[in-house]
C-alpha cells in the first residue's frame, strides 16, 4: 500500500469512528426511557456511572454494552479498512475522543472508560480482562465506580507493558495515552474522593443545579 492510499483509508476511518464514538448512548435511552437529560445530573456525564445513578441497573447495563461496542467496532474498522496495529489503536483513541467530547452534544461527554476498554478488548484482550477485574474488585470494595476504573485502567496499562504477547510500541502508546486521558477525565472524582463527597454506588444522582 502506498502512502497515499493508506493516508486516504485514515482520512475516511478515523472522522468515521469519530461520529461513532459521539454517539451518546447513555443521554439517548434516558432520553428516550424517562424523557431526561442525563447531563443535568449527578457528575454531568453522559456515562454508564451517571446512567447509573440517573437511570437505574437496567439502563447502566445497556449503555455498559453499547459503550464497549463502540471501542470494539471503531478497531475492527481499522483492522478491515487499514490493517495496521498503528490504524487499531489510533481508531481506538480517537473512538474514546468522540465519546468524551461528542459533536452532538457540545463536546460534553462521558468520561472514556468503556470505550477506551472496548478497544482494548480486541487490540489486547488479556490485559482488558485484567483492566476489567481489577475495577470489579476495587469498585466493589471501595463502592467507588471512579476509584475502579481509575486503577483498573491503569492496570490495564501495566499489563499491556508486561505481558510479553501484546506488548508493542503501539499498544504501550495506547495504553500510555488511554490512561492518562481518562486520569484527566476522573481529576473531579479524585478531588472529590479525597475531600469524602464523591459519591458511592447505590447513591442516586441529584439534579444539577
Amino acid at each position: 500500500m502506498d502512502n497515499r492510499s493508506e493516508a486516504a483509508q485514515y482520512s475516511v476511518v478515523l472522522p468515521l469512528v469519530y461520529l461513532l464514538g459521539s454517539i451518546s448512548w447513555g443521554y439517548m435511552l434516558l432520553q428516550w426511557k424517562m424523557g431526561v437529560d442525563v447531563r443535568q445530573y449527578g457528575s454531568g456525564r453522559t456515562g454508564m456511572s451517571n446512567v447509573l445513578r440517573t437511570g437505574g441497573v437496567k439502563s447502566a447495563a445497556v449503555v455498559f454494552a453499547l459503550d464497549i461496542a463502540k471501542g470494539v467496532v471503531a478497531v475492527l474498522i481499522a483492522r478491515t479498512v487499514i490493517g495496521t496495529p498503528a490504524a487499531e489503536v489510533s481508531a481506538a483513541l480517537i473512538a474514546m475522543a468522540g465519546h468524551n467530547w461528542p459533536v452532538f452534544l457540545q463536546f460534553k461527554g462521558g468520561r472514556g472508560i468503556l470505550t477506551a476498554l472496548g478497544g482494548l478488548v480486541v487490540i489486547a484482550p488479556l490485559a482488558a480482562l485484567i483492566a476489567t477485574a481489577t475495577f470489579l474488585a476495587v469498585a466493589g470494595l471501595s463502592r467507588y465506580i471512579s476509584l475502579g476504573s481509575v486503577i483498573g485502567v491503569t492496570i490495564g496499562a501495566i499489563s499491556v507493558v508486561v505481558l510479553a504477547d501484546v506488548r508493542s510500541d503501539t499498544n504501550i502508546i495506547y495504553g500510555v495515552i488511554a490512561t492518562a486521558v481518562i486520569i484527566w477525565q476522573h481529576r473531579d472524582n479524585i478531588h472529590r474522593i479525597r475531600d469524602g463527597s464523591e459519591r458511592r454506588i447505590g447513591q442516586s444522582a441529584t439534579k444539577v443545579e
